[in-house]
C-alpha cells in the first residue's frame, strides 16, 4: 500500500514535470526548431511519468488511484499537444 507521503511527493513530481514540458511547449510555440534537445527531454519525462505512474497506481488505494488517474489524464493530454505541435 502506497502511503499518502509517497503519493503526495509523486504528484508534486508529476507537476513539476508538466511546468518544466509547458515551458518548453511554450519556447516550441515561439522559436519552432531552435532547443530541439530540450523538447526532446520534456517529452520524455513525460512518458517516464505516464510509466512511473502506471507502476504506482497498483499499490494505491480507490482515492490515490483516482488522483492518479487525474494526473494521467494532464500528462497524456500534454504528451498530446507536444506531439500535434509537430515540433
Amino acid at each position: 500500500m502506497a502511503t499518502r507521503q509517497s503519493v503526495d511527493e509523486f504528484l508534486q513530481h508529476c507537476e513539476d514535470v508538466i511546468r518544466y514540458a509547458k515551458e518548453q511547449y511554450t519556447e516550441a510555440q515561439r522559436q519552432e526548431h531552435y532547443n530541439d534537445e530540450a523538447y526532446t527531454n520534456a517529452q520524455q519525462m513525460l512518458e517516464n511519468a505516464v510509466n512511473d505512474l502506471a507502476h504506482f497506481a497498483l499499490s494505491c488505494n480507490a482515492q490515490q488511484r483516482e488522483q492518479l488517474h487525474r494526473m494521467r489524464l494532464q500528462l497524456e493530454q500534454l504528451q498530446n499537444d507536444m506531439i500535434l505541435l509537430g515540433h
